[in-house]
């Protein structure tokens, strides 16, 4: 009798670790074929039951009866998801396999996530604290922040479409443009003023975005239709003395990365460079040493990654991957700046979007550094938690030759009070990466959103730029929301205080 127990147990033992192995195989298959290959630690169980599985069985044609994908969409939104194949209309994998995937996932994730354990802060000091009220309405929904070298001006747009510039010796505010949506880019040239407006803020099928130049009293329209564009890139890539125009076309469940080209009668035609969602900032570098300038940039939605578009001739490009995330990370912000000062420029990157279907406190949100080896192969040195960061400014701020790094969230830990939005992190000078971590003052606390580096005053050091933020994106606690509501602050200048 005691044989056969022991016989039926191992019978269990094996059929469970088949079954196991069989849910981590079917894991690694049919979840790394559009992106890395997430942790299943890094959400719970209970995210990944009601908010994950769900959608991942639709794009894979298993069909939940509490679940409908099409929920909230236009009819002719639905029409394009299906076109595209975002939710396929028949079953990629078998209801089995389907079980045995769910099974391995559940079994393996947390009920909850560690946290990040609290650090030793100081106060932010050789700074000087100016809060700046643009209007006098109070309550910000800045959606664009960019500095004027040439006029020393800051320059806002608006949820309401609204465009200002502000000067900052002169404390004077001027209305430069409305546009018809909310202002996501803006670029000066010397032919005028590119203007991005984004469409529909709110994740959207819907193509309303579009590209404006004024000049002088002059506006006109070179692109419409896009997709939730966030960020445009304007650089003569071909060296035709014809500037070209990158569009992050951010979008939702589809999106792309477009380039707009003039033809011989100066119209901007439009090409697919890549097919995706996600695209949210660009830059230019010649990362071969070809003569050519490439496109570097990231891609925040899915297939998270750091990508490079070599160009071949003709603006034909070849892609690669510089680094790639994991799909669950939220990456938000990229820099490519000489971190260690060994001559080639390395990586900054920034994670924290937790706008999603899963928002809890995530401790692998935060800042992390890839070092380049001088062959444009990066890899993770350094890692700074930070709930729900999004953006990075990376200077040289108090000029003892390293790079300090600013960092903001947007959706940070509101019970620790006061809350960390942004963190100042003074480098040492170590070469393993020690900072400082600083923090702003109580008074100077607000919802900051977006910022820049930039000599505001004209003194010779860089100094920070933050503006505010008062529509949410996520639930905050009603005090916070009443406070910040009400306050009349729209930009808050971290003034340097070294000369």
């Amino acid at each position: 009798m005691r044989l056969f127990i022991f016989l039926l147990c191992l019978v269990v033992v094996s059929c469970a670790k088949s079954k196991q192995d069989q849910g981590e195989q079917l894991y690694a298959m049919h979840c790394a074929r559009c992106h890395t290959l997430p942790n299943t630690e890094y959400l719970t169980k209970e995210l990944w039951a009601e908010n994950i599985l769900p959608d991942m069985g639709a794009r894979m044609g298993i069909r939940d009866p509490k679940f409908n994908p099409f929920k909230g969409y236009s009819f002719d939104e639905q029409y394009e998801l299906i076109e595209q194949g975002i939710y396929s209309s028949v079953p990629t994998i078998s209801e089995e396999d389907w079980e045995l995937l769910k099974a391995y996932i559940i079994q393996n994730a947390p009920e909850e996530l560690p946290e990040i354990p609290n650090r030793e802060t100081q106060p932010l000091d050789k700074f000087k604290f100016n809060q700046v009220a643009l209007d006098s309405i109070p309550g910000t929904t800045i959606s664009f922040l960019d500095f004027n070298k040439s006029s020393l001006s800051i320059v806002t747009g608006e949820l309401n479409g609204s465009i200002k510039q502000y000067q900052f010796k002169n404390d004077t505010t001027e209305q430069f443009y409305t546009a018809p949506s909310p202002v996501t880019a803006t670029t000066n040239t010397e032919n005028g003023t590119f203007i991005t407006a984004v469409g529909i803020l709110d994740p959207s099928q819907e193509k309303e975005g579009a590209i404006f130049l004024k000049q002088g009293d002059s506006i006109s329209t070179l692109a419409s239709e896009l997709h939730r564009p966030v960020h445009t890139l304007i650089h003569d890539f071909n060296k035709d003395g014809k500037s070209e125009i990158v569009i992050s076309e951010f979008g939702n469940l589809t999106g792309a990365l477009s380039l707009l080209k003039q033809n011989d009668q100066s119209v901007y035609e439009k090409s697919i460079l890549i097919q995706n969602p996600g695209a949210m900032k660009t830059i230019v570098r010649d990362l071969d040493k070809d003569g050519n300038d490439d496109i570097v940039f990231l891609k925040a939605q899915g297939d998270e990654s750091i990508m490079v578009l070599y160009q071949k001739e003709n603006l034909t490009f070849s892609r690669d991957y510089l680094v790639r995330f994991s799909p669950i990370y939220g990456t938000s912000w990229f820099e490519m700046v000489d971190v260690d000062n060994d001559g080639d420029e390395d990586i900054i990157t920034v994670h924290g979007d937790n706008a999603d279907k899963t928002q809890i406190l995530k401790p692998y949100h935060g800042m992390r550094i890839y070092l380049n080896n001088g062959n444009n192969e990066f890899e993770e040195s350094y890692f700074y938690p930070m709930y729900g960061a999004t953006r990075s400014e990376t200077a040289d701020f108090d000029q003892d030759g390293d790079m300090d790094i600013a960092l903001i969230s947007t959706f940070p830990d509101y019970a620790d009070r006061p809350v960390n939005s942004f963190i100042y992190l003074e480098n040492t000078g170590n070469p393993e990466f020690e900072f400082i971590t600083r923090t702003l003052p109580l008074e100077a606390d607000g919802k900051w959103f977006l910022m820049k580096a930039a000599d505001v005053d004209a003194d010779g050091d860089q100094d920070i730029i933050l503006s505010a933020f008062t529509y949410f994106f996520s639930s905050i606690p009603k005090d916070l929301a009443e406070k910040w509501s009400a306050s009349s602050a729209d930009l808050l200048i971290l003034e340097n205080t070294l000369h």
